[in-house]
């Protein structure tokens, strides 16, 4: 199914447009410079929308700035205030993200609605396993992919009675499965574009892996409009990871996808050391290339065919 389009800024999620990749800063959104600093690194890699942390008014005073010094669309991540979604729109920002677990007041999200329509920007409403209201938890108190659903849609519900429909959804939890099962659910109810992720992977290693895996199952799935990969440590990586994955299913051509053999007793050469040294010098490279690195000749001249450059 092609879900609706949405604009963010500039940006296009959904409408069968290529799916964009995304990030958020971890910067104190309050030290503007740290926060611009970051976004440009953000963008060289590749980041398409950017979402930043607004816990106060101090930080929601500074949105128009930094919004004013990037050229990416800007995203306000928004909790618990609805003044603060208020403070957000009124600095520009290019959409909300609502997090439907801890804003459920109708009258508080409707002012917020009535805002983003004036303002023409969408709402993302974001349910992630952390922060479901008490009412969508399971009986033991847990997460359920039923009970993401059913958080996301009682928000969305509150929006579409008000005539509101730029709206984008995310359904985020820690483990895999439920990830998977929440975002399969919502799909066939909603074609409103879908923001997948796995919330708090984990550290470089096992979050890639898990991102990889849970994204992996949507995306070959056709669900997924957009995509964040949730890192510890920088954000940068999260970009790298997230068109990696891409590129190995096929959906975005941006960068290097390399093919390096695990090597055996075959092999002459210090493959690893050479492949180090090779994705270190070309880390930069955003063209659609396919390298290929071969230790022997079993497998290695056939790869190497394939690709547009060939080290055997």
């Amino acid at each position: 199914m092609t879900r609706r389009a949405v604009k963010v800024g500039s940006v296009t999620i959904g409408g069968g447009a290529p799916i964009v990749v995304q990030s958020m800063t971890n910067t104190d959104t309050r030290d503007v410079a740290a926060t611009v600093a970051q976004i440009e690194r953000l963008q060289a890699a590749g980041c398409e929308i950017v979402r930043v942390a607004v816990p106060d008014r101090a930080a929601a005073a500074a949105l128009s700035e930094i919004k004013e010094r990037i050229p990416l669309p800007l995203v306000a991540d928004i909790h618990f205030d609805h003044r603060l979604a208020l403070a957000a729109i009124e600095a520009g920002v290019d959409k909300l993200r609502l997090n439907p677990g801890n804003i459920t007041d109708p009258e508080k999200i409707g002012e917020v609605v009535e805002a983003a329509k004036e303002a023409g920007i969408p709402i993302r409403v974001g349910a992630n396993s952390g922060s479901l209201a008490p009412e969508f938890r399971g009986p033991h108190g847990g997460a359920t992919a039923e009970g993401m659903v059913e958080s996301a849609l009682s928000e969305i519900r509150i929006l579409e009675e008000r005539g509101f429909h730029d709206i984008v959804i995310s359904l985020k939890a820690t483990d895999v499965p439920t990830t998977i099962a929440a975002y399969r659910m919502i799909a066939s109810k909603v074609d409103y574009p879908l923001h997948i992720g796995i919330t708090e992977a984990g550290t470089p290693w096992e979050g890639s892996i898990r991102s990889a895996v849970g994204l992996g199952v949507l995306l070959e799935e056709g669900l997924g409009d957009t995509i964040r990969v949730s890192l510890t440590g920088n954000p940068v990586e999260e970009v790298h990871v997230a068109y990696a994955i891409l590129r190995a299913l096929g959906l975005r051509k941006r960068g290097i996808l390399y093919r390096v053999c695990p090597t055996c007793g075959r092999a002459e050469i210090d493959l690893f050391r050479i492949a180090e040294e090779v994705q270190e010098g070309l880390k930069d490279v955003t063209a659609p290339l396919t390298v290929a690195m071969l230790g022997c000749v079993v497998n290695g001249i056939g790869e190497a065919e394939e690709a547009d450059v060939g080290l055997v």
